[in-house]
């Protein structure tokens, strides 16, 4: 399950009841109408700057040339008046057009705002999230708290093993984000219930934000939704929110005369058999459902005629509807028992096993192709290292690229064999550029790896770092997203706090930081004590943020302390501060922060005992 980093925060401003009541009055049909005393509130603007503090993007300039460092230095209620003055008379200044590299060698388009304008978009994202993910399909997987590629994956699944359906129309939308026709993007958010005009004209003009192109020109948009932007993303499920409900109502929602008897399974689905039956024995319904991600999706059709003919329809359907037109190269459809379909990085097919036919997948050659390159790459820089020192951060990057690897691509059934054949490659570069340092003896260190990989006879040594085996890799069967996981409800919360376990992405983060001024004992024990603590603070308990975690020396290094395992604790930033504070003022905003019980409170003063300083 990803992990919802952000819950928290909201909980720290008291925002979580309003966020909460704005998705329980959505999923009742309410029209908002003063949405602007929300999103302008100093309590949602303080949120939206946590939010976006911790985000890497935020160290990027835009057009005026300032970053997320420059409103660090600016006492709060002056960026709230900044941004309070800004939503009120909201007029953009211009974005700046950036191009990043695609994995197919063409170059992907970027919009990036100036700082304050994010700050804004945030402010706005955090209100509408909630009215909008009561509105949304089950099956839109991208762009949404608490849903994933994995989720994806495992609907794909279900249709071809469970619901045997092994046509899929295979559709590419071309140029999306550069194709949102903005009109209509504003007549959905005003559908959704969302009818502040104040707020539309504001999401209207940042549509129309002009953009400063990498030559200099200015271009003044008429469509699209800039990608970098940070409502762009749910923007985008907007548009296509509209697609997922019309094909539902092909087949899946469509109304029926007389009343089926429908059993409630225990997960609270309805199992609709009956009526299905019904369907397919008196009425000429093509059944089809859709599986989303983004602007990526596929639509499977129980026969090669009924998929023929939803082709058509979604063809012109998105033409007449959203005005957006499809590849006629990248569309097509796919008969699953003949040829694989791509999807996600992902590739699968229906083979038979025994009786019936069940999915086979792997990688795609293309991420195949990708992920070897990358990690030959990072072989040749352990290669060219100046010191041991060195040595050791650009293996630990090595050993973050093989995890990402295998975290991302797991759910593939034929995993093992994608990742041997990445191995044969790697492997062979690896004895050629690095002969006479690479041993298969030693002791294995790092918590993470001896847990996961302790097992494999393809661990490798250089010095006294484990090198991660590409090839050792077992497939998992993807996980759907449990209905009551939602992050605006208590039963929700209360369940993703359940499920919290070791965040890989952000110790995947964590392992690419590079902080030469440190010792390599202490960069490695730093991860090893971020996965033995589940990531979270040993004095509070919560699951930590990457910007949020700091090492702390239980014997600080002026005493005599040392970068070994036993001397480190991982605990939240502040924690820290409180731990090592003196002013009594510091001392009492800091507890008033985290209110925290007797037991958390005794683990902080025996840390602080430790370091010398008096018990609270």
């Amino acid at each position: 399950m990803t992990k919802q980093k952000k819950l928290r925060h909201s909980e720290y401003y008291d925002l979580q009841p309003v966020f909460d009541r704005l998705y329980a009055e959505s999923q009742q049909g309410k029209i908002f109408t003063k949405l602007m005393d929300i999103i302008s509130s100093e309590e949602n603007i303080r949120l939206a700057y946590r939010n976006i503090k911790r985000n890497g993007g935020s160290y990027t300039a835009g057009t005026d040339k300032q970053t997320i460092r420059d409103i660090e230095k600016l006492p709060v209620e002056q960026y709230v008046r900044i941004v309070q003055r800004k939503l009120m008379y909201y007029k953009p200044k211009p974005v700046k057009r950036v191009e990043i590299p695609k994995p197919n060698g063409k170059m992907r388009p970027l919009g990036i705002p100036t700082i304050v304008g994010r700050l804004v978009q945030q402010c706005i994202l955090q209100v509408m999230e909630p009215i909008c993910e009561a509105k949304f399909y089950e099956r839109s997987n991208g762009f949404r708290p608490n849903r994933s590629a994995e989720n994806a994956i495992a609907q794909c699944y279900k249709m071809i093993n469970l619901q045997k359906l092994y046509f899929v129309v295979d559709v590419d939308i071309k140029g999306f984000f550069d194709n949102v026709n903005h009109t209509k993007l504003i007549q959905q958010i005003w559908h959704m219930g969302i009818r502040d005009k104040k707020l539309l004209c504001i999401i209207r003009e940042m549509l129309k934000a002009p953009i400063i192109m990498p030559d200099g020109t200015v271009e003044h948009p008429v469509k699209g939704t800039p990608q970098g932007g940070i409502l762009s993303p749910l923007l985008s499920n907007i548009v296509l929110n509209e697609l997922d409900w019309w094909i539902a109502s092909q087949w899946e929602n469509m109304p029926t005369k007389y009343e089926y008897s429908c059993e409630v399974r225990p997960n609270g689905t309805i199992n609709k058999t009956a009526i299905y039956g019904a369907f397919k024995n008196t009425t000429k319904l093509k059944e089809v459902h859709i599986v989303r991600y983004a602007d990526d999706f596929k639509l499977f059709c129980r026969k090669r005629s009924d998929a023929e003919k939803v082709f058509i329809a979604v063809k012109l359907w998105l033409q007449d509807r959203l005005k957006l037109e499809i590849s006629e190269e990248k569309s097509k459809i796919v008969n699953l028992k003949r040829h694989y379909s791509k999807f996600l990085g992902f590739e699968m097919k229906a083979v038979k096993k025994r009786k019936r036919y069940v999915v086979k997948s792997h990688m795609t050659e293309k991420a195949i192709s990708k992920e070897t390159a990358a990690l030959i790459e990072q072989v040749k820089q352990i290669a060219h290292v100046q010191d041991r020192d060195d040595e050791a951060r650009e293996i630990t990057l090595y050993n973050s690229m093989v995890f990402g690897i295998h975290n991302y691509y797991r759910y593939a059934t034929m995993i093992a064999t994608d990742c041997e054949q990445i191995h044969r490659a790697v492997s062979t570069v690896m004895k050629n550029r690095l002969y006479g340092r690479l041993t298969k003896k030693g002791q294995i260190n790092e918590v993470y790896i001896r847990k996961n990989y302790g097992d494999s006879k393809q661990i490798r040594f250089i010095s006294s770092k484990t090198v991660a085996p590409v090839g050792y890799i077992q497939t998992k069967t993807p996980l759907f997203k449990k209905k009551k996981v939602c992050k605006y409800t208590p039963e929700g919360r209360a369940e993703i706090h359940k499920n919290l376990g070791i965040n890989t992405s952000i110790m995947l983060a964590l392992m690419r930081i590079k902080e030469p001024r440190r010792s390599v004992e202490y960069m490695d024990n730093r991860i090893s004590l971020y996965a033995a603590q589940y990531g979270r603070c040993a004095v509070t308990g919560k699951e930590l943020w990457l910007d949020e975690i700091h090492c702390h020396h239980k014997q600080p290094l002026c005493r005599g302390g040392t970068d070994k395992y036993m001397n480190l604790v991982i605990v939240h930033r502040d924690i820290h501060r409180l731990i090592h504070a003196t002013d009594p003022n510091t001392i009492v905003v800091y507890l008033n922060l985290f209110q925290l019980d007797k037991k958390a409170l005794a683990k902080l003063n025996a840390l602080r005992v430790l370091t010398g300083q008096p018990e609270i």
